[in-house]
């Protein structure tokens, strides 16, 4: 063993520990491996920022921004929509639920998958007295086995890929997967089924902020625009559209209000309906049922071209100007160039137009403006904004966009046409470009301690391989099963990632362990 090889050893054995104690976060730790690799020498200066222009990292980052778009269009709902009422039982929900996330994974990240899934498990918990836990831990191990199946599914394919790459000029292609991965989803799809029942079913989380923001709903306005009609346009019909979640107050037709209307009542365009549920519940319930959010059709002030729109909850100050008013005397448009889209309050229940009701201190209210000048009206205002969770009612779903371009990008990818990188970067982009996802919403999608993390563990990666420490373990494990079936060697590989990644990170342990693979398949 060489000087540089035990230093390089080192290096990683103290990053493994450091992991393991869990005292840092692992994208510092990841940092810190890379720096200390650095002034140690066995990282050359010139390798240093590798990783962060590696293609792995612009694929894991490509596949965030598709999957969050993909979250974003509703797509995923639509194809539920007919399949989850019919889902009564947790018997009939898990597989389904598992099954779905499963194959979402397999053309998306997995984790983007899961975030997908998991509002539509919740809602569906919610719906039927499920046990959250017993529906969202299988859904959990479906995404992991559905990623194994092709390139973009998890981290550690992409990461596999570009080894082989560097080993023999060409990666893994996108469903060379596959034929392993299939089987193991099977297998495993199989178990989830009935391994369920093995969960506690009163294990209950911590309520969030959330959730306890949607203990009382919003109320606001829809309008059934010009031409709007549905297959049976009654307000029975409108409510199942909502699903239980969002209440359908009155139905205001020519100055007359009718409270709580009969579920024969029909509804016709020009018709105005008070309503009230969560922002998630109203935002699919105006994309299901195609009725307009009521803004007085007035577009908000944006002080620059690329400034974009972006909807707050915020709760009205004491010495607020809003308190005591209503909605129309506080002029929001015209002064700030905002709109106010909902109003939440404990027992409340708007019986007028949003723009009549008066407000009051404590009350929680949905804005709607640039994002540019919202900061100045809360500030004018004594607005308090609630910056836990995001709010996307009222703007534009673009529902089929996200399917059409990753369904082009691995058409290209299977045909060999353009590689991985390429096709998944361009579909990101594209995707922006049409309106699928805010730029905003589109940084927030990338997992930034994970693209550090195995930005930073690639150049560390390299360095076991460059420096022989690799081709030296390889030869010991080799000259350990020379007289072994091949397959024990391989089970060997396995067995020691195995038992390293419960304290590591997928990536990391790939990264760690993949060069040594490598070398002992050369062996």
């Amino acid at each position: 063993m060489t000087l540089q090889q035990g230093l390089a050893f080192g290096l990683v054995g103290l990053t493994i520990v450091a992991f393991i104690w869990g005292r840092f976060r692992y994208d510092l730790i990841a940092l810190g491996a890379l720096v200390l690799g650095l002034a140690i020498g066995v990282i050359p200066a010139e390798a240093a920022f590798d990783g962060f222009r590696n293609d792995v990292t612009v694929i894991i980052a490509a596949a965030l921004v598709v999957s969050a778009a993909f979250a974003r269009s509703g797509i995923v709902e639509l194809a539920l929509k007919r399949v989850l009422p019919l889902l009564k039982t947790e018997r009939s929900q898990t597989p389904v639920l598992t099954l779905a996330v499963t194959l979402l994974s397999m053309v998306t990240k997995n984790v983007g998958a899961l975030a997908i899934m998991m509002p539509v498990a919740l809602q569906v918990s919610r719906r039927t007295g499920s046990s959250p836990s017993r529906l969202l831990m299988p859904m959990a191990f479906g995404a992991m086995a559905g990623g194994m199946v092709t390139l973009v599914g998890t981290a550690p394919n992409i990461i596999v890929a570009e080894v082989r790459a560097d080993l023999l000029g060409e990666p893994f292609g996108m469903y060379d997967y596959a034929p392993v991965g299939l089987v193991l989803t099977a297998l495993a799809l199989v178990f989830l089924a009935f391994g369920y029942r093995l969960l506690p079913k009163d294990r209950k989380g911590a309520v969030g902020l959330g959730e306890a923001l949607a203990a009382n709903g919003y109320a606001t306005e829809a309008r059934a625009p010009e031409g709007w009609t549905l297959p049976v346009p009654t307000i029975k019909a409108l409510t199942a559209l909502g699903e239980g979640e969002v209440r359908i107050l009155a139905l205001i037709r020519g100055g007359k209000r009718s409270a709580n209307p009969r579920g024969n009542s029909r509804v016709q365009a020009g018709d105005t309906l008070l309503i009230e549920g969560g922002p998630a519940a109203l935002e699919a319930f105006f994309a299901a049922s195609r009725l307009q959010l009521v803004r007085e059709d007035r577009p908000v002030a944006l002080e620059q071209p690329t400034d974009e729109v972006q909807v707050i909850e915020a709760v009205v100050g004491r010495n607020s100007p809003l308190a005591g008013q209503s909605v129309r005397a506080s002029d929001l448009y015209g002064q700030y160039g905002v709109n106010l889209i909902g109003v939440s309050r404990s027992g409340y229940e708007l019986t007028q137009k949003l723009r009549s009701a008066k407000l009051q201190a404590g009350d929680v209210i949905l804005l709607q403006g640039g994002e540019a000048g919202l900061p100045t009206a809360l500030q004018a205002l004594d607005l308090l904004p609630l910056a836990e969770r995001e709010v996307r009612l009222g703007s534009v779903r673009k529902r089929f966009l996200p399917a059409v371009v990753l369904a082009v990008a691995m058409t290209l990818v299977g045909f060999g046409i353009v590689p991985v990188a390429v096709a998944f970067f361009g579909a990101a982009v594209v995707i922006v470009a049409l309106g699928g996802l805010k730029m905003r919403e589109a940084y927030a999608a990338l997992d930034g301690p994970l693209l550090i993390l195995i930005a930073a563990l690639i150049p560390v990666s390299d360095a076991i391989q460059k420096t022989g420490g690799a081709d030296l373990i390889a030869a010991g494990m080799s000259g350990l099963f020379t007289h072994l079936p091949g397959v024990l060697a391989v089970g060997g590989l396995m067995l020691a990632s195995m038992a390293v990644t419960p304290f590591l990170n997928n990536a990391a342990t790939v990264l760690i362990v993949a060069p040594i693979g490598a070398s002992l398949a050369t062996q």
